[in-house]
């Protein structure tokens, strides 16, 4: 696959691939294996889970891809994909969610900004802030949090995603970052 598939959109490369360029689809692997998986790591602690659950992803992606509507945005279909799967490996494996997020989602300030803290110890003891907060926060939360945060996906991207209205996903959101707040109010007592 060389330089002139870089510049085509997602969408040009499904279209192809369902009119029989199959071979195509190791594109989509390709862009969308790292963002997957991180996704995925937000949410299970083993590599093989996570690695078993990636490969069932785009097994699931290739199967359908044939139903995708290409006249809509790929992303939110395949991390739809993504989210179904991830939960049904939760409830096979009755594993504990495992959040990883960014630093400055809840914090008053930008933590993130280099001259706020310049030592790596400080950012890794505010990740275990963050990720112990995050451990407690119910996972209809949790996850549009991931999704907006650390995945960079829109309301409504979020909202195809999860099934909810767009509206939904910003009360979530909102929620989700005041019960953070609170938990950590409750540890820093």
């Amino acid at each position: 696959m060389g330089q002139e598939w870089q510049d085509k959109k997602d969408e040009e490369i499904v279209k192809l691939i369902q009119s029989g360029r199959v071979e195509l689809f190791k594109l989509l692997i390709k862009r969308y294996e790292g963002k997957i998986g991180r996704y995925a790591r937000k949410f299970l602690y083993n590599r093989d889970d996570i690695n078993d659950v990636l490969q069932e992803i785009f097994i699931k992606t290739y199967i359908n891809i044939k139903s995708f509507d290409t006249a809509r945005k790929f992303s939110p279909w395949i991390y739809r994909i993504a989210h179904n799967e991830l939960v049904n490996a939760l409830k096979k494996n009755k594993k504990k969610l495992l959040p990883l997020l960014g630093l400055d989602i809840f914090l008053p300030y930008n933590i993130s900004r280099e001259d706020s803290f310049n030592k790596e110890n400080d950012l890794r003891d505010i990740k275990k802030i963050i990720n112990r907060c995050l451990d407690q926060l119910e996972p209809k939360y949790r996850e549009p949090i991931v999704l907006y945060y650390v995945e960079g996906q829109s309301y409504k991207e979020i909202a195809d995603i999860m099934q909810i209205p767009v509206s939904t996903v910003g009360v979530r959101i909102k929620r989700g970052k005041q019960a953070m707040k609170d938990i950590y109010k409750k540890l820093n007592k």
